[in-house]
């Protein structure tokens, strides 16, 4: 009995989730495995872009339907562990008291990017289906997918970024470099908005893509599970907090 007692604030005093480390690292393995049935590290042909002419596009869908389909799998399917990761992020943080308003865009950045990602994936899928012979059908559609998978994920996972790392960075629950990373690619992310006027500003979506896997990871490990190491890290500012 003692021991039961002992041992309960402790229990407490730690969040209960999954680690978002390694569910950001399982939402970066899927991702970057579905790229590989549409790039040329497995064929001679890579995944369309809208400058492409209509023909060359429609044609893609109509050989390449079945990496399509498998590339639209695994994009599905990394849809899920980002949720997952926001929803732990966004509690575990609220665990450890901080409930201000970056902590509610984060939600909404994550939420709104995992969406994206698998209404992109499923355009995808209907593209790989026999018949899609029509051209303009096939162009919109194509151009759906684009826009949903580019700045329709970059611009949310812009705000996912800046709302995690602006108050874990105030409250110094992390390293400054993180949080001032994450800083600047929530704001790459909000720009690749403008890539839908300004078609030349689009490497800013692989530029918000691509190092925020890594960024999502280090930040999922990099936040704590319990109050005690919060208040180890940060002690002024849980004390300024519950003033």
């Amino acid at each position: 009995m003692n021991q039961f007692h002992s041992e309960r604030p402790v229990r407490r005093g730690r969040h209960r989730g999954p680690p978002p480390g390694i569910v950001a690292s399982v939402f970066t393995i899927l991702f970057l495995a579905s790229l590989i049935p549409v790039t040329l590290l497995v064929s001679e042909t890579h995944f369309p872009t809208p400058f492409q002419p209509v023909e060359e596009i429609v044609e893609y869908f109509r050989v390449e339907a079945t990496k399509v389909r498998w590339c639209a799998f695994l994009q599905f399917g990394s849809a899920i562990p980002l949720g997952i990761y926001t929803a732990t992020m966004v509690s575990r943080l609220r665990f450890l008291g901080i409930n201000v308003a970056g902590v509610w865009i984060a939600w909404f950045g994550g939420l709104t990017a995992s969406l994206c990602v698998a209404f992109s994936a499923l355009i995808q899928w209907a593209l790989s289906q026999p018949g899609m012979g029509d051209a303009s059908v096939v162009r919109a559609l194509h151009l759906l997918a684009f826009a949903t998978g580019g700045p329709g994920y970059t611009v949310p996972v812009g705000l996912l970024f800046a709302g995690l790392a602006i108050p874990t960075g105030l409250m110094r629950l992390v390293p400054k470099r993180l949080a001032v990373v994450g800083v600047a690619l929530g704001l790459c992310g909000v720009l690749s908005s403008a890539s839908l006027v300004v078609p030349e500003l689009l490497f800013l979506v692989p530029l918000t893509r691509f190092p925020g896997f890594v960024w999502l990871i280090w930040m999922g490990f990099a936040v704590p599970a319990s109050r005690r190491a919060r208040a180890a890290s940060a002690p002024s500012a849980v004390q300024a907090l519950e003033a």
